[in-house]
């Protein structure tokens, strides 16, 4: 992608490299009697099994997200240990999704994925075995975490770009946004049948039954066509590291929308952290009203993955307002009285949340060119995931200390600092427009 090319993804909706009717390669045909509008990305044949794979997958994986961070209240009642864990699995994350991102660029996308989803299966197999057998302990669900983060600072950077792969350049703002609506409707069905598998039976059942669901995705990927062929990848070459964070350092439609997203990433996106804490601590609350309220929000952010799927356009703007809209919702959320505004609320925070997500992730993947894109996307992972060790002890902290309340109120001044970052960049397109008359007149 050329600078023009660049620039127009910075401050408006993009063209795809060779127009919107470029011809898909081969894995990407586009079929006849398939939708053009909000599920355009279904035309693809790839797409379609993979997003099946991942629609089995992602509530066993939001189980498994509720029962770790309840067992770890459950067994410490501490937010310090909360935010210790989310520590332990993203630290890997923050360390390591840089490499991850190589190996993107260098190996097969589809084989790299069918490693990593294989581990996290073993990974949710060993967790519910260890509760079977009440060898549960903390150390052991923080070492299980470990081993989720080094899988997923390699599955994350994959992940996301080999939907380009999968669907073209010109399908894939659509793709990104139908791949939120699928991680948010998990979000909807998976906490809440946890909520209720841990009142009723206990947390093994969750991580059990997560390992299994593993299997769908296998098959989904093992039946995809895009990946069996050699693409072209980056060769081993010294320096390639530092080549990846000077391509985004030097590309301001990549420099901003990644320091916003960092910025959200750390402080508000801490949910895991917030949300368990705000039902046991400020509602007086079970599990169950837990898996609610992280349901209302997965419900919320189906809706707003729908409606940017449709209609979303990227760029650092809409960057911006997504993040105006994600901070406002959950400073609402921070002040709620009972839980049936808390659950009200939430709704809100899904459709800012994941508005911020999508836009953000199709922002960086079209500003992107095909040699950098899976270091581009690693440095989205860290922005998102890697964050959690440097915000998640912060907010579990102020969580502790203060109260859920306050720590949902430090997510929601992130937010709105990240959406001023257009009026920074405006003032400095300004100063340096200025500077140029300036120049011009003297001369």
């Amino acid at each position: 992608m050329d600078r023009a090319q660049a620039s127009e993804v910075f401050d408006g909706p993009a063209v795809p490299p060779g127009g919107p009717a470029s011809a898909a390669p081969p894995g990407r045909s586009e079929e006849a009697g398939w939708p053009t509008g909000t599920y355009a990305a279904f035309r693809a044949p790839d797409y379609r099994r993979f997003f099946l794979g991942q629609a089995v997958s992602l509530p066993g994986t939001w189980m498994q997200t509720i029962a770790q961070t309840w067992l770890i209240v459950e067994l410490t009642d501490s937010g310090t240990y909360l935010g210790l864990l989310l520590a332990a699995q993203f630290l890997p994350v923050l360390l390591l999704a840089p490499y991850g991102g190589l190996l993107a660029d260098r190996f097969p996308k589809r084989r790299l994925l069918m490693i990593t989803q294989s581990t996290m299966g073993l990974a949710a197999l060993a967790l519910g075995l260890l509760c079977v057998t009440h060898l549960i302990t903390v150390w052991t669900v923080l070492v299980a975490a470990v081993v989720l983060g080094l899988a997923t600072a390699v599955d994350n950077p994959t992940r996301q770009s080999f939907v380009v792969e999968m669907v073209g350049p010109a399908l894939v703002r659509n793709a990104v946004s139908l791949n939120s609506v699928l991680v948010n409707a998990a979000r909807a069905i998976g906490p809440a049948v946890a909520g209720v598998l841990i009142a009723v039976v206990g947390v093994s059942w969750c991580f059990l039954i997560n390992a299994a669901s593993f299997a769908g995705v296998l098959v989904a990927l093992a039946s995809v066509k895009a990946g069996k062929t050699a693409q072209r990848s980056a060769a081993r070459a010294p320096g390639q590291l530092r080549e990846g964070f000077r391509y985004v350092a030097t590309q301001q439609d990549l420099l901003w929308p990644f320091l916003m997203i960092f910025l959200v990433g750390t402080l508000a996106w801490e949910f895991p952290i917030t949300l368990p804490l705000l039902a046991r601590e400020t509602f007086l609350a079970d599990s169950r009203v837990y898996g609610w309220l992280t349901s209302s929000m997965g419900v919320g952010a189906v809706l707003g993955g729908l409606v940017v799927a449709r209609r979303g356009a990227v760029g650092l703007v809409p960057i911006a307002a997504s993040a105006a809209v994600f901070g406002v919702s959950i400073a609402g959320l921070a002040v709620s009285p009972n839980v049936t505004t808390a659950l009200v609320a939430l709704l809100f925070v899904g459709v800012g949340s994941t508005a911020f997500m999508s836009i953000s992730n199709a922002t960086m993947q079209l500003s992107s060119d095909a040699e950098h894109r899976g270091r581009v996307m690693s440095l989205w992972s860290i922005s998102f995931a890697g964050s959690t060790p440097i915000g998640g002890p912060i907010v579990g902290a102020v969580a502790e200390h203060a109260s859920p309340r306050w720590a949902l109120g430090v997510g929601a001044v992130a937010c709105g600092l990240a959406a001023a970052v257009p009026l920074v960049v405006a003032r400095r397109r300004a100063d340096r427009r200025t500077g140029r008359d300036v120049g011009s007149a003297a001369a």
